[in-house]
């Protein structure tokens, strides 16, 4: 038995952050053989393991920068560098698994004839760059999927800027400021162009509970981003003091952060066993479709 009473804050810090770890790797690899074992349809469960692989690499992710949390800037930063870039390749992906589900292809610009002409209203600001309606086409999707794939290309390049100029010292707090506006608009427009896709075929996405998916996939993405500014906020203003901790002020943020994340993953992790179940490549859904006609 470990005794807490003998341990330091810092370890039983570390201690609760390698159980948080271990608990959301167990979730998410029990979900990946399952996966593994009933692999039916390889385009559709590649970006599925792609996307519920976003829990462990996120909270491995964390607990690596918590190991070292006095450790220098530019780590913290090439840290949350990895995770985004995988964070990038999880939206491109998810885009690719909607599209999947409907029959698209770009590629091969195929699309189907019944879903062609189909209205798609835009709301304030993007009305501002396109027309209120416009009706679905081929060119109208490949819109969507730009404004996706935008953030997979914005996303690396300001990580790699924003390493690039700390490690040169030439990164003042307006900066970052910058870069965080400049990533907050491009997540922003990536999950909008999401959003539109689901309002646009919601009737054809809702057997495979699309919005549990979206959720899963904005709730990581947007809670740890949003979480992240309000903890910078709250350092800032001084109501996160260094004297409850044994950090200096200037690394305490990115600790509680990172601890945070370690937690919240087990909470994702268990969400994506519902969101991405095994269930419709098994056999599972259609024994129980067939059980429902015979009723």
């Amino acid at each position: 038995m470990i005794d807490l009473s003998t341990m330091s804050p810092a370890e039983i810090t570390v201690m609760g952050s390698v159980f948080c770890v271990l608990l959301s790797m167990h979730f998410t690899m029990q979900l990946v053989s399952q996966h593994l074992f009933y692999w039916k349809n390889p385009k559709e469960q590649k970006a599925i393991l792609i996307i519920i692989l976003m829990a462990p690499v996120y909270a491995i992710n964390s607990f690596v920068g918590l190991l070292d949390a006095k450790g220098s800037k530019p780590l913290f930063m090439f840290l949350d560098a990895v995770k985004d870039c995988y964070e990038a390749l999880v939206i491109a992906k998810f885009l690719a698994l909607m599209y999947s589900y409907v029959n698209i292809s770009m590629s091969a610009r195929i699309i189907p004839d019944e879903i062609k002409g189909r209205e798609i209203h835009h709301s304030f600001p993007m009305t501002l760059f396109v027309p209120r309606t416009t009706h679905l086409d081929h060119r109208t999707l490949e819109q969507l999927k730009q404004w996706t794939w935008q953030f997979c290309v914005i996303r690396p390049v300001c990580s790699i800027l924003m390493i690039t100029l700390q490690l040169l010292g030439i990164y003042p707090p307006w900066l970052k400021w910058v870069f965080t506006v400049i990533l907050n608009v491009s997540v922003s427009l990536a999950l909008y162009s999401l959003v539109k896709f689901y309002h646009v075929f919601g009737k054809e996405l809702e057997p495979h509970k699309p919005l549990t998916k979206f959720m899963c996939v904005k709730g990581i993405i947007f809670f740890c981003f949003w979480q992240g500014v309000v903890l910078e906020i709250l350092v800032g203003l001084g109501l996160i003091k260094s004297h409850h901790f044994w950090l200096e002020v200037e690394q305490l943020e990115d600790a509680l952060q990172n601890v945070l994340v370690c937690l919240e993953m087990i909470v994702f992790s268990v969400m994506q066993q519902y969101a991405f179940h095994v269930a419709p490549y098994s056999g599972e859904t259609e024994a129980k479709m067939r059980m429902n006609k015979r009723g």
